[in-house]
């Protein structure tokens, strides 16, 4: 497939596809962090501004390639409404053995924000991308282990967050991002968004 080979003489970024969150899922992933930095588990947490649900992670490409993607988000978010979703619980992949992601889980609407990423993977896979092997798995990043950590300390508070109120939040843009990978930290920007369920010509940032 041509996106598995890049010219590395062109230019490329590294990109992915995610829904946009709103700012009150932020802020309490944002309080869920403060609460959890009391314990001192070797996390280097994400910034509250860098968080988001991603969909389709393509690594580097060709910045000739982005008329493709924009084309498939714009056809795919037209078939689908704001996803009505709850942030709720903290788990981590991939084992609480070998823990290496921390995240918040997405209930609600999976279902349907399932067949959004299905439709998505296969409308780019028609256009030459790579299609995803692993399943998807909705889920909110907030943090990467550094270090080794007390196994029956990280159970112990993975079971207290799954009594937390969930909070609720509509999914209604979906987004391409660059990432610029910087020493103090990923630098995320917005390319182009689309509304779902609306019409999203000339929505191009």
């Amino acid at each position: 497939m041509k996106k598995l080979f890049l010219n590395l003489m062109s230019d490329t970024i590294r990109a992915f596809i995610a829904l946009k969150l709103p700012d009150n899922i932020l802020s309490f992933i944002n309080k869920i962090q403060k609460n959890l930095k009391q314990y001192g588990f070797p996390v280097r947490w994400v910034k509250p501004e860098n968080i988001h649900l991603t969909l389709k992670f393509f690594g580097n490409i060709d910045k000739s390639d982005l008329s493709d993607i924009k084309a498939a988000l714009n056809e795919c978010s037209g078939c689908y409404s704001a996803l009505n979703l709850f942030a709720k619980g903290i788990d981590v992949f991939p084992s609480i053995m070998r823990p290496r992601i921390m995240w918040v889980g997405v209930l609600g609407d999976t279902s349907l924000l399932l067949s959004l990423q299905n439709t998505l993977d296969k409308r780019l896979e028609e256009s030459g991308f790579k299609k995803d092997e692993k399943p998807f798995k909705g889920h909110l990043t907030m943090g990467r282990f550094k270090d080794k950590v007390n196994n029956e300390k990280l159970i112990e508070i993975l079971r207290k967050y799954q009594n937390v109120d969930p909070e609720a939040f509509a999914a209604k843009e979906i987004v391409l991002f660059k990432s610029d990978l910087k020493p103090q930290g990923p630098v995320y920007t917005e390319l182009f968004k689309m509304l779902l369920g609306n019409n999203n010509e000339d929505r191009e940032k």
